[in-house]
């Protein structure tokens, strides 16, 4: 057994555990609270509603892997979705024009902080600071009210659809057939495009090279500066997808849209077993620490305390008792 888990990597090793408290959380759900989680239709429900919210954590992930972060991903979702309601409702444009913006918004904040992150070598906090303060800026001077998309019906028709599922749930003595938004089909895609190029990719394997040591990989011939670009640059785009999703589960623009999901996505990726010093992580840990900080909230709404910041404390606590579970098992790990 030792010897199997001193042959596991570093990321494997702790996406194990990540999943194995998400399975042995869930479990504990099952038996206290019934429906909201053993329902296979109220499953669906929270996965759809939480789908943006998990691309932008594989974001985060991308670029903590390479050894950096970036705190702007909310704002720019922010941004994405008042831009984008504001064209679909005012000018009547269609879905792939929202989608242009999208990709277009998300591509520009990722090219300028990437090139000043890799480049110029400036912080990555101050610059996705300013990021993310100057999207939010921006958002709440297109509009300080909440715009709704309301009146484009080719815009309403795409973000009803819905995938049925063969699999389901009674509720109030009813069954309902689970069902699979768009937006989580976009994030599902996402996450095997991230993981396969994470995983089987040269730019995969140099993002991990750079972000476990930056010395060691300018030595392999790898380009640190480019592949810090490239982390910022996927996650500038990965933000203004997450942007669309989000605005095609709600259907709203608002300048305080995603707020505080930078600090929930960091949370997510730690606690799927990404390393804040870079070089170890696994977008599949990722979505498992996402659904892990949604079950969280779940269980505390559940128990009764529906105060937010009770949320807050237990999050907090599970951080840490990630970090903690993380140090020991490597250091473990690296002592057998």
């Amino acid at each position: 057994m030792k010897t199997r888990i001193k042959n596991m990597s570093d990321t494997n090793l702790l996406l194990s555990v990540t999943i194995l408290i998400f399975v042995v959380m869930y479990i504990i759900g099952m038996i206290g609270f019934g429906d909201i989680f053993a329902n296979p239709t109220s499953f669906f429900q929270n996965l759809n509603l939480i789908s943006p919210k998990v691309i932008v954590c594989i974001a985060l992930s991308i670029v903590m892997i390479a050894g950096s972060i970036d705190i702007s991903v909310g704002g720019v979702m922010g941004l994405v979705t008042m831009v984008c309601a504001m064209y679909l409702e005012n000018g009547n444009g269609s879905v792939w024009g929202a989608i242009a913006i999208s990709l277009g918004i998300g591509l520009a904040f990722g090219l300028v902080q990437g090139f000043l992150i890799a480049y110029l070598e400036i912080q990555p906090f101050i610059v996705t600071l300013a990021g993310m303060f100057f999207a939010r800026g921006v958002s709440t001077i297109i509009s300080d009210v909440q715009l709704n998309v309301r009146s484009n019906e080719a815009f309403n028709a795409v973000k009803t659809f819905v995938i049925k599922l063969p699999i389901g749930g009674t509720i109030r003595n009813t069954f309902v057939p689970a069902k699979m938004e768009l937006d989580t089909v976009i994030m599902l895609i996402v996450l095997v495009i991230a993981f396969v190029t994470l995983q089987w990719t040269k730019a995969g394997r140099a993002l991990y090279a750079v972000g476990g040591n930056q010395q060691s990989a300018l030595m392999l011939g790898i380009n640190p500066k480019k592949t810090k670009f490239f982390a910022h640059v996927a996650c500038g785009l990965l933000s203004g997808i997450a942007g669309f999703a989000f605005i095609l589960h709600y259907g709203n623009g608002a300048a305080n849209n995603a707020m505080g999901f930078e600090m929930e996505a960091i949370a997510a990726s730690i606690i799927g077993g990404t390393l804040l010093t870079g070089g170890v992580g696994n977008v599949i840990g990722t979505f498992f620490g996402a659904l892990s900080v949604h079950v969280i909230r779940l269980i505390v709404s559940a128990v009764g305390l529906s105060e937010p910041w009770w949320t807050n404390i237990t999050i907090a606590v599970m951080i840490c008792v990630f970090l903690v579970i993380q140090s020991v098992i490597i250091a473990n790990k690296r002592k057998a």
